[in-house]
This record gives C-alpha cells, sequence and structure tokens, in this order.
C-alpha cells in the first residue's frame, strides 16, 4: 500500500534550548534521512504515517510520530548510559558508542574534592593501563606511564588541555575540570603524530552551560601525617653496633670512638617533620544567555609537605567567554593564570640526610644556642635541622604562568564547520638563594674553642636564576558532518604548528672577603651588588627552540549505527631530526561492530548493548635521547691537534648522528569488546594491546677512537591485557551501591639494541639490553654468607675484592670456579606483571560513602639504602642490621660490619624487595543536603564531606613507600627517600 509523501520541518534542542546542530534524523524501517544544521533545523520528506528517529552524540534516541504532522519541536534528554558519552579524541569529540578504540573518561567530580594540588595526582588507581606513581613532595608531578614504557628514552604522556599541547597540567586547578580522558589505543592516538605513542591524557576545563547564572564555593582543609616511617636503630642500637664495627676493622684502644660528649638519642626524622595542613579554596562564577557564555574560577591551594617549612602556595584564575554573533559564527577564549610560591628545594634532600645521620647527636646545644656539628660524620653531612631552619627562608622561587586561546568557530553549507585557534602558553621562573654563615657547636673541643664557623657553611654567597618557557600553538581545522540515509560521516581536515623555545640563566657569587659578608637583606640576594668578589661571579646558560608544523586528517564512517570504520593520518615535519628525514607519516585504521542493533540480538535479554572493536596504527615518539637537536650535535672538549710542534686543544662532535636519523615509531595493535548487560546494572570493557617500538634512538659504541652514533638501532615490545569493570545495584528505594574494578597485565621486553646496552653503574642496578625488560635489576645471586675461612676456601675465588667471614657469597653462575663480573645475572625487574584499582560506593538518600583501592604485583624494588650506599661514610644502621653476621652462625643474610667490605655493597639480590602492594587510597563519606531545606538559604546545592586519602598501604619492602618513578631506563630504586603521607580532609561544596 502507497502512502502519500510530505515534507517535514522541525527543531532539534536540548533541555535548556540550544540547538543540536548536526543531530541524525532517520526514517524508521528506511533508508532515508538528513542531519540538522547549525540552527538545529531540518527538512525532510517522508511518508504521512512515519516515524522519526532523532539522535545526536551524548543524548537519547527519540523516536517521534510525524502523523499528519508538518512541524516538529523536539528536545532531546542527556543520555545516561556510558556508551553515549561524549570523549575527547583529539581535534573534536565524539560519542563513545561511534568509536573503535580504548578511551576512558573521569569526570572532574571525581578529583575535585580530593586533596591533591597536582590533578593527575588523584587518578592512581582509576584507569586500566594507567600507571601513576605520586610523590610526597606538594605539587611534584607523578611518574606516568600509559600501557608501559615505549622507549628508552619517552615516557610521558602528552597532555592536551581544551586542544593545546602540553607537557604538564600543575597550572590546573582540579576545581576548573570538566573531564579527564585517557587516550590508549592506536585509533584515537595516531592524529596526535610524533607525540602519540605513549598515550594521551585530555583535559577539558569547565565552561558556562546553557541558561544557567551559578555561584558556586568550595573549601577543604585538612592534615598530612608521616607514615610508614624508616626503621632506623636508637642509640643504644648504634653504639652497640659501631663498637661492633670498629672491631671488625681492627679499630682498638686510644683509636675506638669516645661516646662520652655525645649524648643524645635523636630521632632525626621525627624532628624533622610536622603534622602538615592542606587547604583548598576555590569560588566560580557562570553566567549564560543566548547570545554570551561566561565562566570565572579563582583557586587559592596551600599545600604543606611533611618536612617542616616546606609550602606551596598556588594562586589559580581560569576565565572563558564564548560569544555567539549568529546561528553560524562563534568567537571565544580562554585563560588559565597562575602564581606559585615553589617549595624549598633542599626540603627533600635534608630529609634524606635526617634517616642517615647518627642519632647520638644532640641536634642543638641548649647551653650555647648553636645547633651542633655531626658526630662522626662532619665532613660529608651538615646538622640537617641546622641547614632547614637556617636556611628554609632564604630561599625564594616564583613562578607566573598564562595558558590561553583565542578561537573563531563557523559553520558553513550546513554540514561544514571551520575553527581557527590560537594558542599560547608563557611561563616564567625567578629564583634566588642566599647561603649564610653558620656557627656551629662541637663537644668535643677545648672550652672557648666549641664554638666556630662550620666548614660547610663558612662564606656567604648568592645564587640567581630566570627560566622561561614559550609555547605557541595555532589550528586550523575542518570539519564535515552529515547523515547519507544508513551512511554517518564525520570527517575533519586540519594544518597545524607548534613552537617551543626555553631561556634560563643561572649565576652565582661569593662574598668579597671574611670580613664582608653579604647581608641577610632580600634586597641584597643578587649576584651585582657591593659585597659580592667579581672574580668569583658564574654564569651559565640554556636555550633551545623547536618547532613542528604538521596536516591531518581523520574520517569517522558508520552504516546503520553498528558497522564502525574509523581512519586517521598525520605528517608531521620537526626542527630537530635529520633534513632527510623531516617529515613523518602516522597513521592508523580501527573498525567496530555493535552487535546489539542485529535482529538476531533483538529477542535476548542479557545484553542491553555489546561491541566488538579492533584498531591498528604507526604512532610517534619524540625522544630525542637526551638532547635538544639530536641530529646536530654539539661540541666536546678534552681533544687535540697537533700543528708542527704545537699541540693545540681542540674540540670535537659529542657523537656522530647517523644521516637518516629519524623518528620512533610504534606498530600498535588493539583489539577487544566492550558490554552492558542486565539493564545496564553491568558493564564490562575488555582490551588486548600490543605496541611494538623500532627504529629506537640510542648511541651505539662504534669503536676505540671513533667515537660513538647516534642511530635508530632499537626495538622494544609492550603487551597485555587490560579489564575494567563496573555493577550498580539499587538494593532498597534509597540505597545503592555501584563497584567498579580494572585489571591491567604488563609484559615488556627490549627485542634489540644494536648490539650493546646501557650498563648499570657500579651501585645501580638498572640495565636496558635486548631479551630483557627495559631497566631491569641487574647482580650478582647472594647464596649467603661465608660462615668461616673454611667456607671461604671450599667455595669459588672472588676475583678483585678482599673477603672473609661474614661477607656475602655469590653464586657462581657460569661455574667457572670463579666470581667476577661474568657471574651477574637478571635479580628482579621494576615493571610489575599487574597493577589493579576498584572503588565501592554506596548511596542512602543525602549520604554517600566511598572506598578506592590500588595496588601493583610482581614487581621488585631495589633498595640502595641499607645496601650499596657510598663506603667509608659512616651512616646509621637501618634496624634490620641489629641481625647482622657476628660469628659462625649468627646470620646467613645480613652481612659483617664494616665499611671497608665493599663486596658487600656490589649490586646483588640482597637489595632486592618485593614491590608489591595494595593501597587503601581513599575513603571519603559526604553528605548531600535536601534542596527543599537549603532553598530558604537561597542555595541550590550544599554538600560537606571528609575523605582520608593514603589510609594504609600493606607493603613487603622496608622502606617509606613501595613506589619509585624515575626515568625510562633507571626507576624502581629505592634511594630511603620520598614518604607518601596520609592526609586527612574535610569540606564544603555550596552553590547559589
Amino acid at each position: 500500500m502507497d502512502f502519500q509523501q510530505q515534507q517535514v520541518t522541525g527543531r532539534i534542542t536540548n533541555a535548556a534550548g540550544e540547538p543540536l546542530p548536526g543531530a541524525s534524523v532517520k526514517i524508521k524501517g528506511a533508508s532515508g534521512g538528513t542531519s540538522a544544521d547549525a540552527d538545529g533545523k531540518f527538512a525532510i520528506t517522508v511518508p504521512e504515517n512515519a516515524t522519526l528517529v532523532i539522535s545526536s552524540i551524548g543524548y537519547e534516541d527519540q523516536e517521534v510520530s510525524v502523523a499528519g504532522k508538518t512541524i516538529l519541536s523536539v528536545v532531546l534528554k542527556e543520555s545516561t548510559k556510558v556508551q553515549d558519552e561524549v570523549v575527547v579524541i583529539g581535534y573534536g569529540v565524539a560519542a563513545k558508542r561511534d568509536l573503535t578504540g580504548t578511551i576512558t573518561k573521569i569526570a572532574g567530580k571525581e578529583i575535585s574534592d580530593k586533596p591533591n594540588s597536582n590533578p593527575v595526582a588523584s587518578l592512581q588507581g582509576k584507569v586500566a593501563g594507567l600507571s601513576i606513581v605520586n610523590s610526597g613532595t606538594p605539587g611534584a608531578e607523578p611518574d606516568i606511564r600509559i600501557r608501559g614504557t615505549v622507549s628508552i628514552g619517552a615516557v610521558k604522556p602528552l597532555y592536551v588541555v581544551d586542544g593545546i599541547f602540553n607537557d604538564n597540567i600543575d597550572y590546573l586547578n582540579p576545581n576548573d575540570i570538566e573531564s579527564i580522558e585517557i587516550l590508549k589505543d592506536p585509533s584515537s592516538l595516531a592524529i596526535f603524530g610524533i607525540r602519540g605513542a605513549s598515550g594521551v591524557i585530555a583535559v577539558t576545563t569547565k565552561k558556562a552551560k546553557a541558561g544557567q547564572v551559578l555561584i558556586n564555593f568550595n573549601s577543604s582543609f585538612g592534615t598530612k601525617k608521616l607514615v610508614d616511617k624508616i626503621d632506623m636503630v636508637d642509640a643504644a642500637g648504634f653504639k652497640m653496633l659501631f663498637d661492633e664495627e670498629q672491631a671488625n676493622l681492627g679499630i682498638t684502644g686510644s683509636d675506638l670512638f669516645n661516646y662520652a660528649p655525645w649524648t643524645g638519642n635523636t630521632d632525626w626524622v621525627d624532628i624533622m617533620t610536622r603534622t602538615a595542613t592542606f587547604n583548598n579554596n576555590n569560588l566560580s562564577i557562570t553566567g549564560s544567555t543566548d547570545k554570551n557564555r561566561f565562566y570565572m574560577g579563582l583557586g587559592y591551594i596551600v599545600d604543606e609537605g611533611v618536612v617542616k617549612h616546606e609550602k606551596l602556595e598556588k594562586i589559580l584564575l581560569n576565565i572563558s567567554d564564548e560569544y555567539k554573533v549568529n546561528k553560524n559564527i562563534k568567537l571565544g577564549f580562554t585563560f588559565n593564570g597562575i602564581r606559585q610560591k615553589l617549595p624549598f628545594s633542599q626540603a627533600n634532600g635534608l630529609l634524606f640526610d635526617a634517616r642517615r645521620v647518627l642519632p647520638i647527636t644532640d641536634p642543638f646545644d641548649e647551653a650555647s644556642g648553636y645547633y651542633s656539628q655531626l658526630a662522626i660524620q662532619s665532613a660529608q653531612i651538615s646538622n640537617p635541622l641546622m641547614n632547614l631552619e637556617s636556611k628554609w627562608n632564604k630561599e625564594n622561587r616564583i613562578e607566573y604562568r598564562s595558558v590561553g586561546s583565542v578561537y573563531f568557530d563557523l559553520n558553513f553549507l550546513k554540514n561544514f564547520n571551520w575553527r581557527t585557534t590560537l594558542y599560547a602558553d608563557i611561563s616564567h621562573q625567578d629564583g634566588r638563594t642566599y647561603n649564610p654563615i653558620l656557627s656551629i657547636f662541637n663537644p668535643t673541643l677545648p672550652a672557648g674553642e666549641q664554638v666556630f664557623v662550620d666548614p660547610n657553611n663558612r662564606i656567604t654567597s648568592v645564587s640567581q636564576n630566570t627560566q622561561s618557557w614559550k609555547k605557541f600553538q595555532q589550528d586550523h581545522i575542518l570539519t564535515f558532518k552529515k547523515t547519507f540515509g544508513d551512511h554517518g560521516l564525520t570527517a575533519i581536515g586540519g594544518f597545524t604548528t607548534y613552537f617551543n623555545t626555553y631561556n634560563g640563566l643561572f649565576a652565582s657569587a661569593r662574598q668579597k672577603d671574611p670580613g664582608n659578608a653579604i647581608p641577610d637583606d632580600k634586597r641584597f640576594w643578587y649576584i651585582d651588588n657591593g659585597f659580592v668578589d667579581q672574580t668569583t661571579r658564574r654564569s651559565s646558560s640554556g636555550q633551545w627552540e623547536k618547532a613542528t608544523a604538521s596536516m591531518l586528517f581523520r574520517a569517522l564512517y558508520n552504516f546503520q549505527g553498528k558497522y564502525m570504520l574509523n581512519a586517521s593520518f598525520r605528517r608531521d615535519g620537526s626542527s630537530q631530526i635529520s633534513p632527510d628525514n623531516r617529515w613523518k607519516n602516522f597513521y592508523s585504521v580501527g573498525a567496530a561492530w555493535e552487535m546489539t542493533k542485529e535482529n538476531f540480538m533483538m529477542n535476548q535479554n542479557i545484553f542491553d548493548f555489546l561491541k566488538l572493536k579492533a584498531s591498528w596504527g604507526l604512532l610517534g615518539v619524540q625522544n630525542t635521547y637526551g638532547y635538544d637537536y639530536p641530529f646536530y650535535p654539539g661540541l666536546q672538549t678534552g681533544n687535540t691537534a697537533v700543528f708542527g710542534s704545537n699541540i693545540i686543544p681542540a674540540y670535537s662532535q659529542a657523537y656522530v648522528p647517523n644521516r637518516n636519523l629519524t623518528w620512533e615509531v610504534v606498530d600498535a595493535m588493539d583489539f577487544g569488546f566492550e558490554f552492558y548487560a542486565f539493564k545496564n546494572k553491568l558493564r564490562v570493557e575488555a582490551a588486548y594491546y600490543s605496541k611494538k617500538t623500532r627504529d629506537v634512538m640510542t648511541l651505539i659504541k662504534v669503536g676505540a677512537g671513533a667515537g660513538d652514533r647516534l642511530d635508530n638501532v632499537g626495538k622494544v615490545r609492550n603487551s597485555g591485557i587490560e579489564l575494567a569493570a563496573g555493577w550498580n545495584q539499587k538494593i532498597a528505594r534509597d540505597l545503592n551501591i555501584s563497584i567498579n574494578g580494572n585489571f591491567t597485565t604488563y609484559s615488556n621486553k627490549v627485542l634489540f639494541l644494536g648490539n650493546d646496552r646501557i650498563p648499570p653503574s657500579e651501585e645501580r642496578p638498572n640495565v636496558t639490553e635486548a631479551g630483557f625488560p627495559i631497566g631491569y635489576f641487574y647482580g650478582y645471586v647472594v647464596e649467603g654468607l661465608y660462615q668461616s675461612y673454611a667456607d671461604k676456601l671450599a667455595s669459588p675465588a672472588v676475583q678483585g675484592y678482599e673477603y672473609g667471614p661474614g661477607d656475602f657469597k655469590y653464586k657462581d653462575l657460569n661455574g667457572d670456579g670463579i666470581i667476577n663480573t661474568e657471574d651477574r645475572q637478571k635479580i628482579g625487574n621494576p615493571t610489575p606483571d599487574f597493577s589493579y584499582g576498584a572503588t565501592v560506593s554506596l548511596n542512602y538518600k543525602g549520604f554517600d560513602f566511598g572506598v578506592d583501592i590500588n595496588g601493583v604485583y610482581g614487581n621488585e624494588i631495589y633498595r640502595y639504602w641499607g645496601s650499596s650506599e657510598l663506603p667509608f661514610t659512616k651512616f646509621n644502621y637501618p634496624a634490620f642490621k641489629l641481625n647482622r653476621w657476628h660469628g659462625e652462625g649468627t646470620s646467613n643474610w645480613d652481612p659483617i660490619l664494616g665499611d671497608s667490605h665493599t663486596i658487600n655493597r656490589l649490586p646483588s639480590t640482597y637489595g632486592i624487595e618485593d614491590g608489591s602492594y595494595i593501597r587503601i587510597r581513599n575513603v571519603q563519606i559526604g553528605y548531600n543536603f535536601n534542596s527543599d531545606l537549603i532553598r530558604k538559604a537561597y542555595l541550590k546545592n550544599l554538600r560537606i564531606y571528609a575523605n582520608v586519602q593514603n589510609l594504609k598501604t600493606f607493603k613487603n619492602n622496608s622502606g617509606y613507600t613501595p613506589e619509585f618513578g624515575g626515568s625510562a631506563t633507571s626507576f624502581g630504586i629505592d634511594n630511603g627517600n620520598g614518604p607518601l603521607p596520609m592526609v586527612i580532609t574535610g569540606g564544603i561544596n555550596l552553590t547559589f
């Protein structure tokens, strides 16, 4: 039966009345369709009894019966389904259900009320494949790796904040963040070119929402406390062990150390630390009309460290405005500004010294009023409390940073959009330091001579530096979006440039003479003042500039909304690389199948959404091996040239670059599935990833006298499985529970490294070579201790070291009857077998309660302290040294005491500890007041909450923490520093 055709027009908006340009309009059961223009309007010819299916990214589909009507007004509701959420994909957004890769979205509200001044720190344990090692230093950037370590010279992901490329997001206020997306798969990363392979963290800041005028204020305050303190011996324990060590070294009689003047029993870590505070205050104002959207946020953060006087102060400003000239043209800008006073730079190092200081020294002599010189250690370490209390206010480091953009947005010819954006990121840091003259007390000296000038602080000096970073970016992006019946296409093409420059100036000078000290006055903390000795002035500088220009393209195609195909391409040109290889192509392709839209799935009642997906691509790694211009080596000294009878100092290239030097490339693939089942109560997303990095840039040895060559000779493989799952359940009328978890496995292996390797240092055990994981631990295997000289004689001989009873007995791995460097092997791996995280949330009426945990399993830590610290320097003993060997049969693990026993300091399994842990990362309880109750106070929302971060870490190692970041090839080393405090906070959030 034929039905009469008629034309239907209409407008599609959201609940706030805003038009939804590009919204899809399809005829149910037929192949016809169209899309809305920039004003949300559409026109379509349909049968008079037709039903239209209206859909738009981030909104629930809606069916509308025409039923003879010719004008329709359609209002779409925002979708609450995870598969419909809008995610950032690089130079645009898309619905998660239309993608072929793996992207995880974290809402800003999940990090805004956590006690971290750096937003990324709050993501730990939240995302599969995202590894975060946090720091206890206020504001410090975490060590972040996405899906493992892809190169021997590149670790950090790329940050993209509202479109601008960046190396960090220290300047962002956590309360100004709308959402954070973690991009991990090749189909989402190829569009970022040479910076995509390490993963992308895309941040969207808050903007004003239509039809709202809101004022929001939130404030939190809390305390920090040192937990899991390293266990060291007290004064009695030190005396016992040191007496024994002296006996082992043959020290007797008058040469024995005299403890009489040293009566202290000091816990140096205790006196150097405190209960610190954390305070975060924020005020935001949003206003919106039909034409204009304005947002302003102002924040003030004070973040103290557990070391006394360590404090970060931040003032943050975020402003954005968008003006709609007409239905086709929009203009806007964004601005983030920060002024921060950075923490005392020596605090962490002084805490490191505090662990090593002998407890027999009293820190301060009350009678004389001076700090004490350290017993035994004065030549190696100064009194850390003296340095802390005397110097914390002699340093002034201030940073200013401004990050902003302006943009022009034009819709034309119904399906086209042109957007031009200009970005700038300018930061400037000034630092000035004054070193005073300090006097010190030594009780062993004769009366009248006990107070004297500390040899380590005998003259005044000043240092000064100024550093600036400037980054400029421009994007010109054309977008085409159209529905052709059953076919949907979104395509972008564009051109972008990025310019990055750095300039640093550094200088120092000392006082003129002993009687003419530089005054302790900030007015004179400059190099150019009348008190410095001009001959002592020293200066240096650093500078570079880098630029890239790129062309890019991406297409997102779907057929009937159930077959998806994504393709990306980017061509990058760089100023840092060989002119012959200046341009490099990166690309990807991905496909997905939404099975639940097939007819054979219509009658099942288990799956609400089921999608299979896969992607492959070539991604870029911007590893420069530590050189600003890897193809253009600098010059080095230490060479000579002969001209006749004259020997002239000469310069040579630091290395020889391969003429065809090029960027590293990662051959990556990702495939998996995601589904939502049992009426969307269960959500599961799983993926297998594999990344093979080729053309790894590294220095290789060419031969005697030939120098090193920088070449693309390495190959690295990373692979693993990611799993994220969640369950939402309504238990009773007002009680809901949500359980979410993630799990990631890691497999890392260097496949080739130019027949070379990155060797360990004498004390540091990290090695990178073919056939093994990046940065694996390399050393000797300890079989026990020599219990007697007979045991020594019956064992393989050790070359190069004096040894005897109580020393380590290393395993003869190759069976040649000799212990030497050939008997070292892999003794550990700092990369875990897997990591995991979980969240349990309960909601009852206005109350909410949540617990976050995270952990890793299967990695090792190398404990440098207590194992390989420098010989011939007396440090305090770890408590486990009480179990040392002091006679046959007393120990078969902790060796004899004695600095001269250098054989016991070699990297070995003695320093290896289990790095597995599980941490209760956050516990939070909150209450949202009933809207009817607070309306009388002219409030729209009122919430109070309390949070405990790092409540408890269940670990097996003896250090402050089981987590240790580092470089791509040297990480997992416990130096006996870097405690991660427990933080308790309470807060209030109210909206007018």
